[in-house]
């Protein structure tokens, strides 16, 4: 028993010097690990993955954006730098399978959407032929004008959500005829969200703020009604760690986050047993 106790005091000291030695220098140890989980009204459990990638050296360059190819099992991570690779290829087990650095040059966003006939990423510095179905926006603080217009996301119901961060707003369109339904204005009095997704089950919606550090739970409202913006939860990331853009994984509900000040991807999982 008494060698018990000396272990735990000693195991509480070092615990107690490396946070002191975080605050006065910045430790990159808990730098990487160290956020904490504010609950409102509701209990949404997510927990840090500290073994993903295994092996965090992998990030040479800063991390932009991250896709999550559910039905593969697959995470792209694109970044940036001289003399780095563009995009990696992980497993959802944080294997490193692949990376290139041709016809991507300074990536922004990235996207993955595979079907059981074909696996297929997009990428924003990778060119394509569409045609325009409808074209909202221009400079500007109204309905439907943006300032810094940073992320996008459909939901299940046919509806647009757009990450209207320079305006700290969210605005709603419909999917076929871009009609603008509404916007969340309320959630953000110090800084727009500059990325959104949906969790698997499309009750929440997972934002993050870049330079607060910080991911937003916020409650998403049923089909036919946008209602205001009601934040159930908050992950507080480390400071400066700067998360850019985050994905979901439709299948596994983990949250992948691209941050550009850490120069790394942080994966976080539902506690076992609750898959939103």
């Amino acid at each position: 028993m008494a060698r018990f106790w000396v272990c735990a005091a000693g195991a509480g000291t070092l615990l107690s010097l490396l946070i002191l030695h975080f605050h006065l220098c910045g430790s990159p140890v808990l730098r990487k690990i160290s956020f904490k989980i504010n609950w409102n009204t509701e209990q949404v459990l997510y927990r840090l993955d500290v073994g993903w990638p295994r092996n965090s050296e992998y990030f040479t360059g800063t991390t932009f954006c991250v896709a999550a190819d559910s039905l593969n099992g697959l995470v792209y991570v694109a970044q940036r730098g001289d003399n780095v690779p563009k995009v990696l290829v992980f497993t959802e087990d944080g294997y490193l399978l692949r990376a290139w650095n041709h016809t991507v040059d300074t990536p922004h966003g990235i996207f993955a959407a595979s079907t059981a006939h074909e696996q297929s990423v997009w990428i924003t510095d990778v060119g394509s032929d569409f045609s325009i179905l409808w074209l909202r926006g221009e400079n500007g603080s109204e309905p439907a004008k943006f300032n810094i217009p940073h992320s996008v996301t459909v939901d299940s119901t046919g509806r647009v959500w757009v990450a209207d961060r320079g305006n700290k707003r969210v605005q709603v369109f419909d999917k076929g005829t871009g009609e603008w339904l509404g916007t969340w204005d309320n959630c953000f009095p110090q800084e727009g969200p500059s990325a959104l997704r949906f969790t698997p089950d499309e009750k929440y919606l997972i934002m993050a703020q870049l330079n607060l550090s910080r991911l937003l739970i916020v409650a998403a409202p049923p089909a036919g009604d946008i209602g205001q913006c009601s934040v159930i939860g908050t992950i507080q990331l480390a400071d400066q760690v700067l998360p850019h853009l985050l994905e979901v994984d439709k299948r596994t509900g983990a949250i992948y986050v691209a941050e550009i000040g850490a120069k790394q991807v942080q994966k976080y999982m539902p506690w076992s047993g609750y898959v939103l």
